[in-house]
């Protein structure tokens, strides 16, 4: 339950006006409109609006976002009204107005999303949205999968050309696209299709309000990447410092991702278990310590490559550099494990629930693994991995160093026979 405010409340409508303007607009909606005191919105969005509509128009600042709870204390106790484009709870300002407002009304319009899947014939339950408005196109590259359906928000008139240079750089050149503007106005238009390198390589023009459609097509040998924790890993720029897949998606499976939760990844080499995690689910969030500059580099563009841009990098040394970072739900550590106090921070920076893995391949870093697992429990494994390699005219098995990894989740309860 949201806390009482103190001081006068503030009531917000919010209503979702789409390229039609005014006549697109049911009665309860206009209703509201005409009677607002207030009428915040859009430069574009206010000048929908006809005369009737009388209340004091006040245009968002930019950035928007930070400009809300002081917009709406400087209109307390007046019947404001904010305008919003579609529907207002699906990537629209509704989603901070209703962290902020104490009540809030929604009189929704269709979204730019309903009008494209219909316009195309697509069901939108097998349509996956990738919105990049105030977001990096570069997020755009975790959704490209062979055969997948994609309709993609657009920021601007660049949008289009930025997806189409993306999908031909990340080897999705043949795909189908076409840009749908002005959904549900009258200038409403949807392009030919062609293919993402044709509209890169001929530039064409777009409309400012426009939402691209996208068939993602594969090009021959590109290498694919699964949805799944254990990418190729060829996927990544690297030095060595490398979790390869097959421990990689071991341990991903250890640290058991959700939506919604946050990874402290520390020693991050190349990035992978945190670029993995969240690739699992948009929502996912990670940062990843690491004290060498020149790696901290790569997995910045290692990130941008994979599409989660999103990823937090900071160049420390651990624990350090772990005094000011918001509290995990997971804990990776890949490398620093003899660092004094290391192990220790991780462990006490975890809430009951919380889950902490760690991986070595030293006899030092293995015999505090072994300790901690006799203090907190969990679970102590080794990993060991061969690959068939040539040998004369033969072939036989080379092994790679086989991983010591600790997994443990952290409860209220203490564990049996562990020595707290």
């Amino acid at each position: 339950m949201t806390p009482a405010r103190e001081g006068p409340s503030s009531a917000v409508t919010v209503v979702g006006i789409g390229a039609d303007g005014w006549k697109g607009l049911a009665e309860p909606a206009r209703a509201e409109l005409r009677h607002a005191e207030v009428l915040i919105g859009g430069p574009r969005q206010l000048d929908l609006l006809p005369a009737e509509c009388a209340g004091e128009r006040v245009a968002w600042p930019s950035p928007l976002r930070p400009a809300v709870p002081r917009l709406l204390a400087a209109h307390v106790g007046r019947r404001i009204a904010v305008l919003a484009s579609g529907d207002p709870m699906f990537y629209g300002i509704g989603r901070a107005l209703a962290e902020e407002a104490d009540t809030l009304r929604v009189l929704p319009h269709p979204s730019s999303v309903s009008y494209a899947a219909a316009r195309l014939g697509w069901p939108l339950e097998d349509i996956e949205v990738v919105t990049l408005v105030g977001r990096p196109t570069a997020r755009l590259a975790a959704a490209l999968h062979d055969g997948r359906r994609l309709l993609v928000l657009g920021a601007d008139a660049t949008t289009p050309g930025e997806v189409a240079a993306l999908l031909s750089d990340r080897g999705f050149g043949p795909s189908r696209m076409r840009v749908l503007e002005q959904l549900g106005g009258d200038r409403e238009r949807t392009t030919a299709e062609t293919t993402a390198d044709d509209w890169a390589r001929t530039q064409q023009s777009a409309d400012a309000l426009n939402i691209v459609a996208v068939e993602c097509r594969q090009a021959p040998d590109t290498l694919r990447l699964g949805a799944v924790p254990g990418l190729p890993d060829e996927a990544y720029e690297h030095d060595g410092q490398l979790t390869k897949k097959h421990v990689r998606a071991a341990t991903l499976g250890a640290l058991v991702p959700a939506p919604g939760e946050l990874l402290w990844d520390v020693g991050g080499g190349s990035g992978s278990i945190a670029i993995e995690w969240m690739r699992t689910h948009p929502s996912c969030r990670a940062v990843t310590v690491e004290r060498d500059p020149a790696r901290a580099v790569r997995i910045l563009r290692n990130a941008e490559r994979l599409g989660v841009p999103g990823l937090r990098v900071v160049t420390g040394a651990a624990p350090g550099a772990l005094a000011e970072l918001p509290a995990p739900h997971a804990v990776f550590v890949g490398g620093g494990l003899t660092a004094p106090g290391l192990l220790d921070a991780c462990w006490a920076a975890l809430s009951p629930g919380g889950r902490l893995v760690a991986n070595t391949v030293t006899l030092e870093s293995e015999a505090l693994l072994a300790d901690a697992y006799r203090r907190h429990g969990g679970e102590l494994v080794r990993l060991a991995v061969a690959h068939a390699v040539p040998v004369g005219g033969f072939t036989g098995w080379r092994q790679a160093m086989p991983v010591t990894q600790w997994s443990v989740q952290k409860t209220l309860n203490p564990v049996p026979g562990a020595d707290r």
